[in-house]
């Protein structure tokens, strides 16, 4: 026992001649965290590398003599069991201290750390590209989706009412359902529902029964002669002012499709229009001659009566109202009310190529040919609900991304919202089954929404996006619409922001053609130019526009479509029956496929280390629209319609930065470890701050809220400075030389202003300008 008590006392009395010491380090894209163990010769090494292990070694170190061939047999049973018994009382110590630990993380869901113990980022495991896209493809599926449009189906949901709000309610019990935790977002917002007088006289005598509106048309009665303005662009009133036609003062006939019914409203007042009839005209729809059509003409999007502010309740601003609103009524007749007063009209006859297979003769209008509008439609307020889920981010939470769909419609509305919404609700169902079940992981965010009051101009979207523009800007980077994804069969049209091209683009290669399995959609639709094929200018008739043009995030929007007949959108005649005949009975069909071109851009964007938007692409729209500035201004400068002291230079020099700061970035991505966290999220920061800096900081939000220089709608984008360099041209009363310059020159800053924020830091930008 004595030579056990003095074993124990070299034990904790004497020097540590050895112990282990552990380096863990964590490798965020393994499958597996890496301990290194050294022992105490390690450390030897260590130091004797450095020079100093002799010396260490030597200094007072305690000499003990070997006595092991003086020991009994009983001397060493006594060392053996001292060293078990040590043994088994620090496994003892280390086993409850080991079992109290666990006991802690399962009574807590969230870990507790004290505040000297270092907070480790957990690694990701993800499942590889391909597998996602066979899980998605796998579990994505038509029977759900059938399920669903039957489930959404609803004969009555206007935005507000008992209908959409029960709609709502089974949303967000689908999103709890896959284990998310839903939220909504509520607003009070003003509308217009339809008069009960509202009425249309031709020579004095009532045509019809109008039972159809424009929601925010001005509350008046108007007397007019007719005069008919084709499907009312800026080019066809053009057509009548080259041929002499006086538009003042007149009761404009024009049909509906081709842009959206504010616009036709807005360029029939610019050229002094007393009022405006809309119908649709059995060339473009196959309806009946008495369905009656729906619309708004507010010339914006959101609620006109907060422009550039939330609808929350109670918030006292002072009366505003939306520069976007008309000041002259409008109204829409069926094709039994157009037919009767087109059909006697007399004037001049129609311009060429107006009356292409038009089912009756007519004229352009005579002063005899009276018409009066009266609209008296009621302004209500009502109290709309947005609905959330989402789907958070493994690695990067706060960078989201969102999906949303309209849930309303004036009436069963099947392709307009039912579609969207049972889309909505299924791909939220499978990326969740995806994570649950399948082990994906995405590094980014994903948020769901379902929208109220988009037929009055995506109100509930847009008043969400006003409410938390500033966060949103910063961390949301990208939109997908899935509104009205499939009115046709034999035609695939996209609208995005150029960040997006190239997702788009690659996505359609990825997915199978409904028509042959044998193809994608890339070759059934893409042509010999699948830009010019497939993608068109995103205008105030997309769902998508409000966060592309007011808040600057990159959005996406696709549709199967017809290419010979319009759908009727804002009619009864909206219904599940319908589309099957517009799809050739393919609605499942395309639905699921669409369900996956919205997924596979989805999982892209959340699941890669860098975001798939190509900064590049910018590059030539700008360099074009440049181009075309710079011809016309050296034209305009010989004729002396400008000021010789009017320079390219500085627009140039902006185009540059952009181009050498897309450059970069490119180069910057080539030589990086993208398995660097860090660095891609560094990479990721610069990329999403190209479109918000593309919104010109010097339009107001009231009177020019979609900002967007390229994508946008104003006097301060760069495709009215075109225009307005042809009025000068013209020498047009519109064509100011001083304010082009003024618009020239903000112009230029806010190019030169994405490109510096682009470049990334401060002292990173180039400052030549």
């Amino acid at each position: 026992m004595d030579q056990a008590r003095t074993t124990i006392s070299k034990i904790f009395n004497g020097e540590p001649r050895s112990y282990t010491r552990f380096n863990l380090t964590q490798n965020m894209e393994g499958d597996n965290s890496h301990v290194e163990m050294k022992l105490s010769s390690d450390m030897d090494d260590e130091v004797e590398a450095n020079g100093v292990g002799d010396s260490i070694n030597q200094h007072n170190r305690p000499y003990y003599p070997s006595k092991l061939n003086q020991r009994s047999p009983k001397t060493v049973c006594g060392f053996v069991t001292a060293i078990l018994f040590l043994f088994i009382i620090g496994y003892l110590i280390g086993y409850l201290s080991n079992r109290s630990t666990v006991k802690n993380e399962i009574k807590s869901d969230c870990p507790v750390f004290s505040e000297t113990t270092p907070v480790r980022e957990q690694p990701v495991y993800s499942l590889d590209w391909s597998d996602l896209r066979t899980l998605l493809k796998k579990k994505l599926t038509t029977d759900n989706i059938k399920s669903n449009l039957k489930e959404f189906s609803s004969v009555s949901h206007q935005a507000g009412s008992s209908g959409d709000e029960a709609l709502a309610n089974k949303i967000m019990g689908k999103f709890r359902t896959f284990g998310m935790t839903p939220w909504t977002d509520e607003h009070y917002v003003k509308v217009q529902d339809r008069g009960t007088s509202n009425k249309v006289l031709f020579r004095g005598n009532a045509v019809g029964k109008t039972e159809g509106y424009l929601a925010y048309s001005a509350v008046a009665t108007v007397e007019g002669a007719a005069l008919y303005a084709h499907y009312g662009r800026a080019e066809d009133f053009g057509r009548l002012r080259e041929l002499n036609v006086d538009v003042n003062g007149k009761v404009v006939l024009i049909r509906a499709g081709l842009l959206s019914f504010a616009e036709k409203v807005a360029n029939a007042a610019s050229f002094n229009a007393s009022a405006v009839l809309i119908y649709p005209d059995p060339v473009n729809y196959e309806i009946n001659d008495d369905t009656a059509l729906f619309g708004h003409v507010h010339l914006g999007t959101g609620d006109p009566y907060t422009p550039g502010f939330p609808s929350f309740n109670h918030t006292q601003f002072p009366p505003t109202e939306s520069s976007g609103l008309p000041l002259i009524p409008a109204q829409t007749i069926t094709v039994k009310q157009a037919t009767e007063i087109m059909s006697k009209l007399g004037g001049r006859d129609l311009p060429g190529g107006w009356s292409d297979r038009m089912l009756w003769d007519t004229r352009l209008g005579d002063e005899g040919d009276n018409i009066t509008v009266e609209v008296n439609n009621v302004l209500v307020q009502k109290k709309i609900h947005n609905v959330f889920g989402v789907i958070k981010g493994y690695l990067d939470a706060d960078r989201y991304m969102v999906i949303g769909a309209q849930r309303d419609a004036w009436g069963p509305g099947f392709a307009r919202s039912t579609v969207g919404t049972s889309l909505l609700v299924e791909l939220a169902r499978t990326i969740t089954d995806m994570i649950q079940n399948d082990g994906f992981k995405p590094k980014r965010s994903i948020v769901f929404g379902s929208w109220s009051a988009g037929e009055f101009g995506s109100v509930g979207a847009t008043e969400w996006l006003e409410g938390y523009l500033t966060s949103l800007n910063m961390k949301t980077f990208s939109y997908i619409s899935l509104d009205e994804v499939i009115s046709g069969v034999d035609s695939f049209k996209a609208s995005a922001s150029p960040l997006l091209y190239d997702l788009l683009e690659s996505t359609m290669k990825q997915v199978s053609s409904t028509a042959d399995a044998t193809k994608s959609l890339y070759e059934e639709f893409a042509g010999s130019n699948w830009e010019k094929s497939v993608m068109e200018p995103m205008g105030l008739s997309h769902s998508a526009y409000p966060f592309q043009s007011f808040s600057g995030i990159p959005s996406l929007s696709f549709r199967f479509t017809s290419s010979s007949k319009s759908y009727p959108f804002g009619t009864f005649e909206d219904t599940e029956q319908s589309l099957d005949r517009y799809t050739s009975s393919s609605t499942l069909k395309l639905a699921k496929t669409a369900g996956e071109v919205a997924g596979l851009v989805t999982l892209r964007l959340a699941h890669d280390h860098l975001l798939k938007l190509n900064v590049a692409k910018y590059t030539s729209v700008i360099r074009n629209y440049v181009s075309q500035i710079r011809a016309k201004i050296e034209s305009r400068q010989m004729v002396r319609r400008l000021p010789s002291t009017l320079t390219m230079q500085w627009l140039l020099s902006a185009q540059g930065s952009y181009d050498r700061a897309a450059s970069a970035l490119v180069s910057v991505i080539r030589n990086s470890d993208l398995d660097d966290m860090e660095q891609c999220r560094i990479i990721n920061n610069r990329i999403m701050r190209v479109e918000g800096s593309l919104l010109s900081p010097y339009a107001s939000p009231r009177e020019t809220p979609f900002r967007h220089i390229v994508l946008g709608s104003g006097s301060h984008t760069l495709a009215a400075l075109v225009d307005h360099l042809e009025a000068i041209r013209g020498n047009l009363q519109s064509g100011d030389v001083d304010q082009f310059r003024n618009q020239f020159a903000l112009a230029t800053w806010t190019i030169q202003g994405c490109a510096n924020a682009l470049a990334g830091e401060v002292w990173d930008m180039d400052n030549e300008i």
